[in-house]
């Protein structure tokens, strides 16, 4: 299914030295504004919060590499984490003509943000990221300071996807209308229940490119509890901590772009206490044996996130937090009102 774009959304597909890809665009402003979705979905899901912005921003949105209709022989390497796409991300800026610009990553797309922040801060005048994945990566780790419970990271990698969402994404179900009623789908949607424009975001969701090479990517087995540890391919794979930088190269960035960080106090995705999260599915019985709170405790993420900027701050960085309490993973598209006002407060202030 072809998504179109919404009115005053410009679709293109552009050739860089790295990929191929399809980017949605808008605005003719000075202050480049890079939109980075989250992993299922594509450019699709920014549309609305780019056609919000403020006169003086132009709005950028690829379809990230193994997803929408990027080029699917741009395949997500694991063992490189997420710096294939964030070398995407400056490889665009240069076929584009652009030297610095705002990053704004949701999820996943969180994710490549900081991957951006530790590889290329020099090209950062400003990071959003909205209910992002812990810098630690997801999973697999636990405390503040996110160290492994196990040596191979078991627990992380594309096992934690669920398998209700890979069915609906691989026998491409309907929502009929209401996108909450499908239960593999509701982590995307959790209050308000989302009504407009169901088909095109469906459609977005379901174009990620499937299979052990993609989404969600190839899985190791484990002699460690869970049974299973992140293989070497895919965008799930690509987020276990064991590909992660340090994360204490953030630290020691320079320049060091200002952050904000938004996030739902609904979400149930990224959380101290994770609908993915091993532990937090072995405490509710969803997965055998688990060895209690001793041998494999939750992965704090959200805490991990809030001690990882106060020490980004601590070394002379700079970061807010907004807490939109009726939202849950897409507050950007849940409550675009409370969303949209924190991100334009916060672009009024990136040096331009």
């Amino acid at each position: 299914m072809r998504i179109v774009p919404l009115s005053g959304i410009t679709e293109r597909t552009v050739t860089t030295n790295r990929t191929t890809t399809r980017v949605l665009s808008s605005g003719s402003g000075r202050v480049p504004v890079v939109f980075l979705h989250d992993s299922p979905a594509s450019a699709t899901f920014w549309e609305e919060t780019m056609l919000a912005l403020p006169a003086g921003y132009r709005a950028i949105a690829p379809d990230l590499r193994g997803h929408g209709l990027a080029d699917p022989d741009s395949k997500i390497s694991a063992v490189n984490g997420l710096s294939d796409v964030a070398a995407d991300i400056i490889a665009l800026m240069e076929e584009e003509g652009i030297g610095w610009f705002v990053a704004v990553g949701h999820g996943w797309g969180g994710s490549v943000a900081w991957r951006l922040m530790t590889d290329y801060a020099d090209r950062l005048r400003g990071v959003v990221v909205v209910n992002p994945y812990s810098p630690y990566g997801l999973g697999g780790v636990h405390g503040l300071e996110g160290k492994p419970v196990h040596p191979d990271f078991a627990g992380s990698g594309a096992a934690l996807v669920k398998a209700a969402l890979v069915e609906a994404i691989t026998e491409r179900q309907s929502a009929n209308g209401d996108i909450a009623s499908l239960p593999a789908l509701q982590h995307f949607f959790t209050k308000p229940p989302r009504r407009e424009r169901i088909d095109a975001l469906l459609a977005s969701i379901y174009s990620v490119q499937f299979g052990q090479f993609y989404f969600p990517g190839d899985r190791i087995p484990s002699i460690m509890w869970p049974r299973f540890a992140p293989g070497v391919w895919g965008p799930f794979n690509a987020l276990s901590p064991m590909f992660a930088p340090p994360v204490s190269r953030l630290y020691g960035i320079k320049p060091k772009p200002p952050v904000l960080w938004i996030r739902g106090a609904a979400d149930p995705v990224v959380s101290d206490e994770s609908v993915l999260d091993p532990a937090v599915m072995g405490k509710r019985g969803e997965l055998a044996d688990w060895p209690g709170e001793d041998a494999y405790p939750p992965q704090p993420m959200v805490s991990q996130t809030r001690a990882v900027l106060d020490r980004y701050a601590e070394a002379g960085g700079a970061y807010s937090e907004v807490v939109i309490e009726d939202a849950g993973h897409t507050p950007f598209i849940e409550t675009p009102e409370a969303f949209n006002r924190a991100l334009h407060e916060f672009l009024s202030t990136v040096r331009r």
